[in-house]
């Protein structure tokens, strides 16, 4: 027999999302040096695998750890600040001032509480958008085991159509790029196989050409993603017409930027040709389906993920930011699948299975990590997710991945494994104190909300005694 670290055994049932789509049932993991080394049946996993650690999978749905591609981790305390906003009054009234106002502690306390949550409800690798603080982000999310694609944000325009930075967040083009590529020096290749980075920008109307030239250049130079949110409203989508003459979508086909290595965050509001470059270039796309919903953006209504899949682009989906309420992937792929049904009055879009590959291996590709993580394949690490099936939405269970998305949620997620190391045993982080975490959050709170009209922001419209 062959000596392993751990074994996973008696599975109800193993959704690998392998090539071959395979489901496996009473199905066991054995894991070496946290990578998996064998996939199969339990008995014969037991014949040929003694484990020094073995954990009981019975009465579990397993899957692949999931890949959230876009979450703001620095936003996470900033629920309740920005509802019932548009585009314009939830960025520029709202989030902007907020994330001005944060300093390196406040953070490192969002971000453990996003990568607390992430992990709970079964994300095991996420993209972060950036900050400016991506040092406090990165000892944050790194201290709950997950795995995180942090990056810097940049901007260099002070001023768009829709509002004015805060004075904080101003900086010249020099400066944005220098303080970018100070992060991809040391995140990119930094030796933690659970930490990298990324070159970002955060949205085109508040960045130049120069910036967005620059940043690819870096990207290019460091071997990273490119990352940007476009298109997710129609403000942004006239400010960019208004400004340039140019859809956001065609001024960086203009540019020359666009490619496989490209991560576009939302890309609902799109002009006909800007479908046909999305499909000629096929950079991988991110559905955020609770942002949207929450803000009424409009995506849903007006984008063309479904066809942009059928078409071959990556699609994902991301869960963006705690201030549209949940950061929760198994209800987002929900959304992200039900909602487009609703709007094309079509049950057909958007399977199960279509929803989980978002969340998984196209993550994955997303990420460039595909060789890595996304799916449970011999060869690949052991991220792994453990739901709790002894519970009434994942009863009865008939079709595991319809369950998964149509009824279950990230609260039946039972344990969490990155790379065979085991980050939440019985719903319970492992790694992170989350008593203390919760007594540090009001802290953080408390504040930064010196240095906000917190009374403006909060929309509290019944009487608190």
């Amino acid at each position: 027999m062959q000596s392993v670290d751990l074994a996973i055994a008696g599975i109800d049932w193993l959704i690998t999302v392998d090539p071959a789509r395979r489901i496996i049932r009473d199905a066991a993991i054995a894991v070496r040096n946290g990578k998996i080394v064998a996939i199969g049946k339990t008995d014969d996993i037991a014949k040929a695998y003694s484990a020094a650690r073995k954990v009981d999978g019975r009465h579990t749905v397993a899957t692949p750890g999931l890949i959230d591609c876009h979450l703001h981790a620095s936003f996470q305390l900033s629920r309740g600040l920005a509802d019932e906003a548009n585009a314009q009054s939830f960025l520029f009234d709202r989030m902007y001032p907020y994330e001005a106002a944060l300093d390196g502690d406040d953070v490192r306390v969002a971000a453990t509480l996003a990568g607390a949550e992430l992990l709970k409800h079964g994300v095991t690798c996420f993209i972060d958008p950036g900050n400016y603080h991506p040092e406090a982000s990165v000892d944050g999310v790194m201290s709950t085991g997950i795995r995180c694609i942090v990056s810097r944000s940049s901007f260099d325009l002070t001023k768009s159509v829709l509002g004015i930075l805060p004075e904080r967040m101003i900086e010249t083009t020099a400066v944005a790029l220098a303080r970018a590529e100070s992060v991809l020096e040391r995140y990119a290749k930094s030796g933690n196989p659970r930490l990298g980075a990324s070159a970002s920008f955060r949205g085109l109307n508040n960045a130049s050409d120069e910036l967005i030239l620059g940043l690819d250049q870096l990207a290019r130079k460091y071997g990273t993603l490119l990352q940007t949110h476009a298109c997710f409203s129609y403000s942004t989508h006239d400010s960019s017409v208004a400004r340039t003459g140019m859809a956001e979508i065609e001024r960086l086909e203009k540019l020359g930027v666009i490619d496989e290595r490209m991560l576009i965050v939302h890309s609902g509001w799109l002009e006909p040709e800007e479908l046909a470059i999305l499909a000629r270039r096929k950079p991988s796309l991110v559905c955020a389906p609770s942002s949207s919903l929450h803000n009424g953006y409009g995506n849903f209504l007006f984008g063309k993920l479904p066809e942009l899949l059928a078409l071959g682009v990556n699609v994902t989906v991301g869960s963006d930011h705690a201030s549209s309420g949940i950061v929760d992937m198994p209800q987002e792929i929900r959304l992200a699948c039900c909602c487009y049904k609703e709007t094309r009055i079509n049950p057909r879009v958007m399977p199960p299975e279509t929803g989980l590959e978002m969340a998984t291996v196209n993550g994955a590709k997303a990420a460039l990590l595909s060789d890595r993580i996304g799916s449970i394949e011999v060869g690949k690490e052991a991220d792994i997710v453990l739901f709790d099936t002894r519970r009434p939405e994942w009863q009865p269970l008939i079709n595991p991945v319809a369950n998964l998305v149509y009824s279950a949620t990230g609260d039946s997620v039972r344990d969490v494994f990155v790379a065979g190391e085991q980050v939440v045993a019985g719903s319970r982080l492992t790694k992170v104190d989350e008593s203390k975490l919760y007594e540090d959050v009001p802290l953080a709170v408390a504040r930064f909300a010196k240095h906000l009209k917190f009374e403006q922001m909060v929309q509290l419209r019944w009487p608190v005694s």
